[in-house]
């Protein structure tokens, strides 16, 4: 398992689009990944629009993004870059 925490900065979270191209670059891997607020204990599959926007995660909190499969580091790594982006918002 790989995991890494990541602090959301673009101004609307994972929210709408910005949660639609999380789950597009999720989806692109084999592994199973998972996200969960660092203030929350439930984790979600991350390949799960219904799910990730169920969190509710806006600008300010921090996530932490594990995967377990044959891509898990490439898989987290993506992820992380898109959030660090901030999803080209300004």
């Amino acid at each position: 398992m790989y995991k890494r925490t990541v602090l959301i900065q673009n101004r609307t979270g994972l929210h709408a689009r910005p949660a639609t191209e999380f789950i597009n670059c999720a989806s692109k891997f084999n592994s199973k990944i998972t996200i969960r607020s660092l203030s929350e204990e439930d984790e979600v599959d991350a390949k799960s629009i219904m799910l990730l926007l169920s969190l509710a995660i806006g600008q300010g909190d921090e996530v932490e993004i594990s995967a377990r499969g044959d891509d898990e580091t490439e898989a987290v790594d993506a992820l992380v870059a898109l959030i660090e982006s901030k999803f080209d918002e300004d």
